[in-house]
């Protein structure tokens, strides 16, 4: 039997559809956008999600790392949903179109779950 799944719905969504998808508050204001994700290589599970924030086309964007459980799905906008003030993401810790953040420093990724107040995916502080 073939299942046509896009026709029923269901909870799982491609990559290449995430990105690009549009950050909002809950209000509806929008943020961003997600740049692209960050999978851990082996439980397979989204780690993080680049956040494209601020700029104008294109120049001075920020990327900001967002831990994957800051994030909730809101239907209503088709949109990711943070609840989080400009100014809170401006402080952020983040890194330019030009450069990467540092994936293989530990430290900056427990500072980043720090900043946002949430446990990190490989568990434990």
């Amino acid at each position: 039997m073939v299942i046509d799944t896009m026709t029923k719905p269901h909870n799982l969504i491609a990559s290449d559809r995430v990105e690009g998808t549009a950050v909002r508050r809950p209000n509806g204001d929008k943020i961003g956008h997600i740049e692209r994700l960050m999978i851990d290589k082996l439980s397979g599970k989204v780690s993080y999600a680049i956040l494209s924030f601020g700029g104008f086309l294109g120049m001075g964007t920020s990327l900001l790392p967002l831990p994957w459980a800051r994030l909730t799905y809101n239907r209503a906008f088709e949109a990711y949903q943070l609840d989080i003030a400009d100014e809170e993401l401006k402080r952020a810790p983040s890194f330019g179109a030009d450069k990467d953040f540092d994936w293989g420093d530990r430290s900056q990724e427990e500072a980043l779950h720090r900043y946002y107040d949430v446990p990190p995916y490989w568990g434990g502080f």
